[in-house]
């Protein structure tokens, strides 16, 4: 394992694990916050008990109900940025336009965006236990998603179709590279 210290950044860096439900972003946001001693924050946690029972009765998010939740996360990473933490962000980021916000942000951002097979991500999202999210929204969250275009330079696509290990293992290779490069600098 890397020690932490080995990798804390100046200043602090904010990696965006992304993708639909299902894909494993809290899982691998928490390995990788684990790995290199970084802070983790789960988008999820932001969510109104409102939005919860919103999502749980099979009914998406509009874009205006994403607002306060959007707020609430970007407040909470300013004070983590002021206390000089770098942080592993699990988070949809289905809009250009809400990663948009993490890039204006006083974090210097890098998104991994989580991609694979419906057939495995539904099967995911049906076996989870005690989630708010309803199986039956991932139709809609695949709809909205608006997959990274050729000018956002910062987001690495990952492909989830093979074991954890290896999907952790990848994500955390370009960490350690962006680290590096940001430490020659």
């Amino acid at each position: 394992m890397i020690k932490s210290a080995q990798l804390q950044l100046s200043p602090p860096r904010l990696f965006i694990i992304m993708g639909v439900s299902g894909t494993g972003k809290s899982t691998l946001a928490k390995q990788m916050a684990d790995e290199f001693g970084y802070v983790f924050v789960d988008a999820d946690d932001f969510h109104s008990e409102q939005a919860k029972k919103h999502m749980a009765a099979n009914q998406p998010l509009t874009d205006e109900m994403r607002q306060p939740w959007l707020s609430s996360i970007l407040s909470h990473l300013h004070s983590l940025y002021q206390q000089e933490k770098s942080v592993v962000l699990a988070y949809s980021g289905l809009k250009s336009a809400h990663r948009d916000l993490f890039r204006a942000s006083c974090f210097r951002c890098h998104f991994f965006c989580l991609m694979g097979d419906k057939a495995i991500i539904t099967k995911r999202v049906t076996q989870r236990q005690g989630h708010f999210f309803s199986p039956d929204l991932l139709d809609s969250q695949l709809a909205a998603m608006e997959f990274p275009q050729d000018d956002e330079v910062d987001v690495n696509i990952i492909n989830i179709d093979r074991p954890f290990l290896r999907v952790a293992n990848e994500i955390n290779n370009i960490v350690k590279e962006i680290v590096e490069l940001e430490n020659n600098d």
